[in-house]
């Protein structure tokens, strides 16, 4: 009778050293540029063990993304995941765990964003936050429809997100953890305009 656990752990070995074979190469060269022979010879596999796992390289890709996008969530839950009743403005900086998420997968995230694989990731990233928003989320006020309202705050934090990244991590994650909950708790009652206006005859 076959060891199962052995043959499990097998698997899970073979199919990390593809997934790190293929980001490897993607931080070399765009995406549709390798071929399945690199994947593997990188890996120090054969093609069929790649095979055993993977229909083609789009798969794998889809592997390193849907294993990514579920920290993401997690990270992205972290806040109201113990809670019954989650109040934003009363959001602890210490508690927003997307930042440590994108942090502690540095490399991942900086080789994908600079691969031709980036719309892609922008768009399962969306797709998935958006999907738990509207899911788990229920609002004890009426506000703005819903849907509108998760496009706007999702693409927000995305894109601060990303600008980080893509800045290099500048900052620390602490710094933005807190510069978020500064941003969500801002609400100016008005602004001065600096705009010169024509002079009066």
């Amino acid at each position: 009778m076959p060891d199962t656990k052995k043959t499990d752990r097998r698997i899970l070995r073979s199919r990390a050293a593809l997934r790190e074979a293929l980001l490897a190469l993607m931080a070399e060269k765009p995406f549709t540029a390798i071929s399945i022979t690199e994947i593997v010879q990188l890996a120090d596999y054969n093609r069929g063990t790649f095979y055993a796992n993977y229909e083609s390289k789009e798969a794998l890709l889809d592997d390193v993304l849907d294993e990514l996008i579920e920290k993401l969530l997690q990270s992205y839950r972290a806040p109201y995941e113990n809670v019954q009743v989650f109040n934003v403005y009363e959001l602890p900086a210490n508690s927003v765990t997307i930042f440590k998420h994108f942090s502690e997968h540095a490399d991942v995230y900086t080789t994908l964003m600079k691969s031709d694989v980036l719309p892609l990731l922008r768009e399962r990233m969306f797709s998935a936050l958006k999907r738990i928003t509207q899911e788990e989320l229920i609002y004890e006020v009426e506000g703005p429809d819903r849907e509108l309202l998760a496009i706007y705050s999702i693409h927000a934090l995305l894109g601060l997100v990303l600008y980080w990244v893509e800045g290099g991590f500048a900052h620390s994650t602490s710094y933005m953890q807190d510069q978020l909950v500064k941003i969500i708790n801002w609400r100016p009652s008005g602004a001065r305009t600096v705009v010169p206006r024509p002079k009066s005859k």
